[in-house]
């Protein structure tokens, strides 16, 4: 009996199936790479791909916010603005200024497990980016002038990111609620006071002990050739003195033993948000990978069931999602409803746990479970369109786990997930004491009347 998958266009997050493929189609062509170290401890891959004259370059640093400790929070997003204020040969904006004017784009990120830097440029600009991510790797400028401007600068992006944004508490505040670790518990964007506590000296052993190149990744995919630019890596980056190993982050989430809940009052709320965690494994394992699924049939897209449930049939919500992390320690299985006007919250939450019961009772269908690989392969495609996508989820697998080579096995992993498993994952994890429930709901804002409340003044 022959075995065929849909393919088909996705739509508004509607998978249109147009016409059967066989189960044995050709899979994503094979990232080929060079992965060694340098002397000073900095891994270096490189991948060729001569589709057009271009590179792209990620550089990752084993450092997140997992790595702060209490009272000096935020520091590993403040040195990623630290990162763009100049170094040695370069001066304060001349890194976007170069990048720019050579007809390249470039940013930096950061999250709970680490920080990268990426440029795409031109192939014949491979020096400029060598240079200006080693100079500022090995001579950052780090003095009271550059750090008061970029706390500034990270205090005003949560101002208007999290605390002048509707349900921006809520998001801040399910970690704190679901984790006792610390490595996890706080947010990456860091608390004021803690921004403010900062010294120079304090930024200045951040970045001596994890802004080194033992503690770092180069990845550069694109229009190269690989022995000519491992040498221009060594001109550059060689001589940069590696450091002591950084500490070990113990990751180690502690038993938990009921339903954890909270409730904000939200002045800028119109509607409720109710919004749930449950701790699910690490990323990169079995079971972190059925959990991934899960998520695509609950809530990734208007064929998903919370969507056809909670918006469609029931109206109860505007809005819902479900999302699955992959962290390289214990991760979160988030679940988003936006409900309509006049919805209890606990309504809201009882429909969410009616979906969950639901699969944990009778699993998933067959169809579900190939929609779900079927979307997962489309985003791997999507993520390895440009080389510059593909060099940042190279460094960022071998940083998370130690496998740059995931890039070309992580499709087999999510393909390999069963019904049965999902059914399963959904049993163990998806219980009450790992569970943790943000409820946003509107505040009466004083001073205002109820009128003009409803009609947004």
């Amino acid at each position: 009996m022959k075995r065929y998958r849909w393919s088909g266009l996705l739509l508004g997050g509607l998978l249109i199936a147009t016409q059967p493929v066989r189960a044995d189609q050709p899979k994503l062509p094979r990232v080929e790479f060079t992965d060694q170290k340098l002397d000073n401890g900095l891994r270096v891959i490189i991948s060729v791909d001569h589709t057009a004259p271009v590179f792209g370059i990620a550089v990752t640093y084993n450092v997140g916010s997992r790595n702060e400790r209490p009272g000096r929070t935020g520091f590993a997003h403040l040195f990623e603005h630290m990162m763009f204020e100049g170094s040695e040969n370069v001066g304060k904006g001349e890194h976007f200024i170069l990048v720019f004017n050579n007809g390249g784009n470039m940013n930096g990120t950061t999250n709970e497990d680490r920080t990268n830097y990426f440029e795409a440029l031109p192939k014949n600009q491979l020096d400029l980016a060598l240079y200006l991510e080693s100079d500022r790797m090995r001579s950052l400028a780090v003095n009271q002038s550059n750090l008061d401007n970029q706390r500034n600068a990270v205090q005003e992006e949560r101002r208007l990111g999290e605390d002048n944004q509707p349900y921006g508490h809520a998001y801040l505040d399910i970690d704190n609620l679901a984790y006792d670790n610390f490595a996890y518990k706080h947010s990456t964007i860091g608390e004021m006071a803690d921004l403010n506590a900062a010294s120079v000296d304090d930024v200045k052993d951040f970045f001596r002990i994890y802004y080194a190149p033992n503690n770092a990744v180069v990845t550069l995919v694109g229009d190269l050739d690989p022995a000519q630019t491992l040498a221009k890596v060594k001109k550059y980056f060689g001589g940069i003195p590696s450091q002591p190993v950084s500490p070990p982050v113990d990751m180690t989430e502690p038993p938990h033993y009921g339903e954890r809940s909270e409730t904000i009052k939200d002045p800028l709320a119109r509607t409720p948000l109710v919004l749930m965690a449950y701790h699910i494994p690490a990323g990169n394992t079995p079971d972190n990978y059925a959990v991934r699924v899960l998520a695509n049939v609950l809530g990734q897209g208007q064929s998903s069931r919370l969507y056809q449930h909670l918006v469609k049939e029931k109206q109860f919500a505007t809005q819902v999602f479900a999302q699955a992390e992959s962290r390289r320690g214990p991760s979160l299985l988030y679940l988003y409803a936006f409900l309509r006007p006049g919805v209890k919250p606990e309504d809201g939450a009882k429909a969410i746990r009616d979906e969950i019961a639901a699969v944990q009772k009778d699993g998933i269908t067959a169809r579900e479970l190939e929609k779900a690989r079927i979307q997962f392969l489309r985003q791997q495609i999507g993520s390895r369109q440009a080389d510059l996508g593909t060099a940042q989820q190279i460094g960022q697998y071998a940083v998370y786990f130690d496998d740059p080579n995931l890039i070309n096995t992580i499709v087999d992993k999510f393909d390999v997930v069963t019904a049965d498993q999902v059914k399963e994952t959904a049993q163990k994890y998806l219980v009450p004491e790992q569970l943790a429930v943000v409820t946003d709901v509107p505040a009466a804002v004083q001073g205002t009347s109820a009128k003009a409340q409803r009609e947004g003044k």
